[in-house]
């Protein structure tokens, strides 16, 4: 995989780190990516499921997703402190409702419908919402949101069906953050 390095806009200019959103349909391996990155590299992973549930960021229920719907104003300024320092890898599945300056770069994780089925039904998720996920996946819904969300630029696909795939995207994405602090002239190690 080849992942392309823009300079950022924004509020990189004043970080010495760079901020990093991981984000694709559920089942695709974001927080597996996320943690495994953030040992490896000392960023802070901030997943944002968690977050919501620590700080109570809940505006209400979805009965056919059977899941909680996220208050994103509270999500927003339960992390902006920390995104504006830099150094952060961000695990959500959507991604419109961030601030844009507050990414570098945007990996989109992808999975074959199959391998993707089977994650959700191993998640015990009913019938109406792996049929959502599906379909997301499948329309590139994720994707796309992500593309008008962010300069198209810093948006980079990954695909996510195996232990294999995540080892080359950790390699892809530890190579992009050494490539931004040359290109930003800050040390990793600082």
């Amino acid at each position: 995989y080849y992942i392309t390095n823009n300079l950022s806009r924004g509020m990189s200019e004043t970080r010495k780190h760079p901020n990093i959103l991981i984000t694709g349909t559920p089942g695709t391996g974001k927080t597996k990516l996320a943690t495994r990155l953030a040992e490896l590299t000392n960023m802070k992973h901030i997943n944002i499921g968690k977050v919501a549930e620590e700080n109570e960021c809940y505006d209400g229920y979805d009965e056919n997703l059977a899941c909680k719907v996220l208050d994103e104003d509270k999500i927003l300024n339960c992390i902006e402190s920390d995104m504006s320092k830099g150094n952060n890898i961000v695990d959500y599945h959507g991604s419109d409702f961030f601030d844009e300056d507050w990414f570098d770069i945007v990996f989109v994780l992808r999975a074959e419908i199959e391998v993707l089925n089977k994650r959700l039904e191993e998640r015990g998720y009913n019938e109406d919402k792996i049929k959502n996920n599906l379909e997301s996946e499948i329309f590139q819904v994720l994707l796309e949101e992500a593309w008008d969300s962010y300069d198209p630029d810093i948006v980079q696909q990954l695909t996510s069906n195996n232990l294999a795939d995540v080892d080359t995207n950790l390699q892809s994405v530890t190579s992009w953050i050494k490539s931004w602090h040359t290109d930003n002239d800050t040390d990793v190690d600082r």
